[in-house]
């Protein structure tokens, strides 16, 4: 090849074709040759579906071939002009259809340095942090190739920001990149299509005021700052000796010490016109508790203590809906205290039991449902949404009533009944009543229950059975839900899998061939199928129903349990199969070299009654021993 064609070779195909014709000068194997070769493509085309996008923090440029579009589609806005050290900026963007995207703020009077400020997610499915150059979470990326049409996330000013940020936006059509820059300016690259995208493309301007910068005040939105107040140091944990006696306290798990690493502790004492208020619980971040009308959030009197750089900030807040509470421009508590000690977030404060100059607040001398939540902070304060259900009061409670020492539940109790009603159907009755029809037909073929065979009856039974439980436990989550759950995975569609399966296989049933009918073996196959189907689902649903907010039993005690269940009914299948074919192998007789049955299959199973039902007893009592304790995990969360 010529110098001129060998260099237009390799400006068309890049440096990678050009490694790879070294290589065979240094004549090497064919086969690693075309290794290379794969290993060199396979990288400028895969990029980054995954958003692990940290090789381009310094030049935001994604990993696709191409060159930069002029004429930018996406836009990036944010929610305000101006910010201090501490702040957080909503920063929103939107647009066409796209895949990735990459976000970092940077100096915009020095774009060539790293990163500033660090972020907090608004959306942990599509979104993820990352980490450029020494400052945590100063990027975000996306976590998967899903298209999306608009970003939300939060940036936090640092200590040390510039006093001008530009937002710049850098993306791809398929795929995006997007950058935060300050002057900091916030530069983004989006990928919508490989090869079609844009880099550093300029956005608003936000300032910094020329003021002194304060201490970072608690951000649970944009929208209220917190006022401080005086505060004090706890100097030992809360002790519930008072409780149900002098002050009305709640606490997880039921009668737990306040001063353990599990124990989740909340009390409210009367103190004249005031009530004294404590709250513990092992939680990093914050801890929080809302009054609230009814068990559901929104238009909640809402109190957070939050760990804001190793000092916790005691503020006052209202819920609208499932999102961040609002902070209250005015604190109305006093005599605030809190220590951070032993994995413990302890806070103390007090407030009026009528407090009418504060407007969101609620009347202590009446009766709420009491939430009690934790979650994680970052080092700015922003809070994020707690990753489990809140605990939540069985009943309304009255704090500045007659003194009480309850507890409350994580789950409600509508989804409490639906786990409970799946295990009992999914773990014991349609298993025993598999096991009874796939193994005791020739046992039980001379007993008759109703003029049926006893094993038939019993298996019928069982099987409508769980049709009953599954379909009152498939519509509870509906109920209590309004509708269909965004948030639950792939749960909801295996659920109405299972539903289906359950009800198609009785009606199928009810058309089954006579027992010599040419079709009866395809009927057996189809009824055998579709039950093993309805089993195996079953299982993959309760495996991940399991660990859902809404229910959440103890991980990872739930998946050993549920693997233990697997294990023994497919271990009591497997027995049950070897005896029956034991048997059948003691009965032959080998003559002229050649097997003669003497005796027929189901002759053969009834010598093996006593064995059967002994295995059957030891099987049932088993599948009581995992059911109860599935139950009683359900009834203590």
């Amino acid at each position: 090849m010529s110098v001129s064609a060998r260099s237009g070779y390799c400006k068309l195909f890049g440096k990678c074709v050009c490694s790879i014709e070294h290589l065979q000068q240094m004549e090497l194997p064919g086969f690693a040759v075309a290794v290379w070769m794969f290993g060199c493509l396979y990288a400028s085309v895969v990029g980054y579906p995954n958003g692990k996008v940290r090789e381009a923090c310094s030049s935001m440029v994604p990993c696709h071939s191409g060159s930069p579009q002029l004429s930018p589609e996406h836009t990036i806005t944010v929610n305000g002009t101006e910010f201090k050290p501490g702040d957080n900026i909503e920063v929103h963007l939107s647009g066409p259809d796209f895949e990735g995207f990459f976000i970092q703020a940077r100096d915009a009077e020095h774009l060539d340095r790293p990163a500033v400020g660090s972020f907090v997610l608004a959306d942990r499915r599509r979104s993820q942090l990352l980490t450029c150059g020494r400052t945590k979470n100063s990027a975000v990326s996306h976590t998967s190739k899903a298209k999306k049409k608009d970003i939300k996330v939060y940036w936090i000013a640092p200590e040390a920001a510039p006093k001008h940020i530009q937002f710049l936006n850098s993306q791809l059509k398929i795929y995006t990149v997007i950058t935060l820059c300050v002057l900091c300016f916030l530069r983004a690259t989006v990928v919508k299509k490989y090869r079609i995208f844009w880099v550093k493309i300029p956005g608003p301007v936000v300032s910094q005021p020329d003021v002194l910068s304060p201490t970072p005040p608690l951000h649970a939105t944009s929208e209220a700052v917190s006022t401080s107040q005086p505060v004090s140091y706890i100097s030992k944990p809360f002790s519930a000796s008072g409780c149900g006696i002098t002050k009305f306290c709640i606490r997880n798990p039921t009668n737990c010490d306040p001063g353990s690493a599990s124990c989740f502790f909340l009390s409210f004492q009367q103190e004249g016109s005031s009530v004294f208020i404590e709250m513990s619980g092992p939680s990093e971040g914050y801890l929080a508790f809302a009054l609230s009308q009814d068990q559901w959030m929104g238009g909640d009197d809402a109190y957070l203590c939050v760990n804001v750089d190793h000092h916790v900030h005691v503020s006052t807040a209202h819920l609208k809906e499932r999102s961040h509470p609002l902070l209250d421009s005015e604190n109305a508590l006093e005599d605030v205290s809190w220590r951070l000690a032993d994995g413990l977030l302890q806070c103390s404060f007090r407030r009026g039991i009528r407090l009418p100059a504060y407007k969101g607040r609620f009347n202590l001398d009446t009766s709420y449902y009491i939430f009690l939540a934790d979650g994680e902070a970052s080092e700015g304060g922003l809070i994020y949404k707690h990753r489990r259900q809140p605990l939540v009061t069985n009943g309304l409670c009255n704090v500045t009533g007659l003194p009480q020492d309850i507890g409350g539940s994580r789950a409600p109790r509508l989804i409490k009944a639906h786990g409970a009603l799946m295990f009992v159907a999914w773990i014991t009755t349609v298993s025993i009543g598999v096991i009874v029809a796939r193994f005791f037909k020739p046992v039980w073929s001379h007993s008759f229950l109703f003029g049926k065979e006893l094993w038939f009856q019993v298996h019928r039974m069982l099987m409508l059975t769980t049709v009953m439980l599954t379909s009152i436990s498939f519509v509870l989550p509906f109920v209590y839900r309004g509708g269909w759950s965004q948030q639950a995975g792939f749960h909801p569609y295996l659920g109405c899998a299972v539903m289906a399966l359950s009800i198609f296989q009785p009606l199928m049933a009810g058309f089954r061939p006579s027992r010599h009918a040419p079709r009866r073996q395809l009927f057996n196959w189809c009824h055998w199928s579709t039950g093993t189907t309805a089993r195996i689902l079953a299982v993959v649903t309760m495996f991940l129903g399991m660990d859902l907010p809404a229910l959440d039993l103890p991980d990872p005690w739930d998946t050993y349990a549920m693997i233990g269940f697997v294990a023994w009914h497919v271990g009591t299948d497997v027995l049950l199969e070897i005896h029956s074919y034991c048997l059948v192998r003691k009965v032959e007789v080998i003559e002229d070299d050649r097997v003669q049955i003497l005796q027929s299959l189901t002759s053969a199973e009834a010598e093996g009654r006593l064995f059967k039902q002994i295995v059957l007893t030891i099987y049932v009592c088993g599948n009581l021993v995992f059911l109860v304790a599935f139950l009683i995990a359900i009834n203590q969360v």
